[in-house]
């Protein structure tokens, strides 16, 4: 525990000493709220009352069914997720909302501790999880005094304020790095290319922002890299292993033995992972069959600007020239015709400095923003069970 955190406990268990020596006393939930049934939002109108099922907002309608500080609990599917609404708002028949005594107790203060209780665990359903108003209205709430409820509450939202000034921070850098990214890697279309509109609004934002043309070459992949696949099945992956195994997935499998000891791009063949699955690997992997490495052979291009022009174009080529049937897929001439934009490299290491310091800070999980939110959201927790145990 920090010293911060010990001085918070401190402060909490100097509260609970003096204005409740003799415990804290736990009801049944139908004592602090009444949990009351959504309805269905279709027949509504378009408006701004946000209209909430169990995974969050739907819509937004021009009715209320509530206009009081709320706790939304799903009924059926995402039964873990908990709402705390204090806006006007509308529910469907797969959420309950509740209308809190706050005599008895505060909004939030209900809000943290029905999070703390980890409400997926009374799914009564074999199915699709699903909880009832029986089984919620005898949950077991502590009521502790309202001062000591609002320290708790302060400390616990200090958490959660930070946690949401760390995801807007992300959502704003994960913007600027799609802006950066699409300018850096839109160039003059060479001639003969077809755009798709996606990629003609791109270069036009491009030339209007640049103050330099930058030249480039234009080549295909082939003639620029080796171009294969793997020959391992799914069923071959560990959960742990010595070396990497790439499947048609973001998932990284394991296997204890290699194909390859190579610097080289992988992508998926065929399934769900088409256009949106790329790995950067150096060194030893296994890669399945249906998954493509690409390795670059011209020392005209450096790897790295590669994997950050395919991740962002490739999906554009695709929606072109992938094979659509019953599972879209990618062939080889496909890919083997793929133009790609080569500047200087000089011009390429600039682009893979600057890409690298975006994708660090919005995707690492050791280092980046993602994980300040996951520590700091398990400080959350941490403290939340402590705060809340009694």
């Amino acid at each position: 525990m920090t010293r911060l955190g010990a001085r918070m406990m401190t402060n909490l268990d100097r509260l609970i000493a003096e204005l409740c020596p003799n415990g804290v006393t736990f009801v049944p939930l139908r004592e602090v709220a009444i949990i009351s049934n959504g309805k269905d939002h279709k027949p509504l109108a378009d408006g701004d009352i946000p209209v909430y099922g169990s995974g969050g907002i739907m819509r937004y309608a021009n009715q209320a069914i509530y206009d009081k500080v709320s706790v939304l609990i799903p009924r059926k599917g995402s039964i873990g997720n908990v709402f705390y609404v204090d806006t006007p708002f509308w529910t469907v028949d797969t959420i309950f909302y509740t209308k809190i005594d706050i005599d008895k107790i505060l909004p939030r203060f209900f809000y943290h501790y029905l999070l703390s209780q980890r409400l997926e665990d009374l799914n009564i359903a074999g199915g699709v999880p699903s909880l009832t108003k029986s089984v919620l209205d005898t949950v077991s709430i502590p009521v502790p005094p309202l001062p000591i409820q609002r320290e708790i509450v302060r400390i616990l939202d200090n958490f959660t304020e930070l946690t949401a000034e760390l995801t807007a921070e992300l959502t704003a850098r994960k913007k600027q790095y799609e802006y950066y990214r699409n300018l850096l890697l839109t160039f003059d279309a060479p001639a003969n290319t077809i755009l798709t509109d996606r990629q003609t609004d791109r270069q036009t934002d491009r030339q209007t922002d640049r103050q330099t043309d930058r030249q480039v070459q234009w080549l295909t992949l082939s003639e620029i890299a080796e171009i294969g696949t793997g020959s391992r099945n799914t069923v071959d992956g560990l959960s742990e292993g010595l070396y990497p195994f790439f499947v048609r997935s973001q998932e990284v499998r394991y296997m204890n033995t290699y194909e390859f000891d190579e610097t080289a791009i992988i992508t998926s063949g065929d399934g769900v992972g088409v256009g949106k699955i790329f790995h950067y690997v150096q060194g030893k992997y296994a890669l399945h069959q249906r998954a493509y490495r690409i390795k670059i052979v011209d020392g005209r291009v450096n790897s790295k600007y590669f994997f950050h022009y395919m991740r962002n174009s490739f999906g554009d080529y695709m929606a072109m020239t992938a094979v659509h049937a019953s599972v879209t897929s990618v062939r080889k001439p496909m890919l083997d015709r793929y133009p790609i934009p080569v500047p200087s490299l000089e011009e390429q290491g600039r682009i893979v400095s600057i890409l690298d310091r975006f994708d660090a800070l919005t995707t690492d999980i050791s280092s980046g923003l993602p994980a300040e939110i996951a520590a700091r959201q398990k400080q959350y927790e941490y403290y939340r069970d402590r705060l809340l145990s009694f």
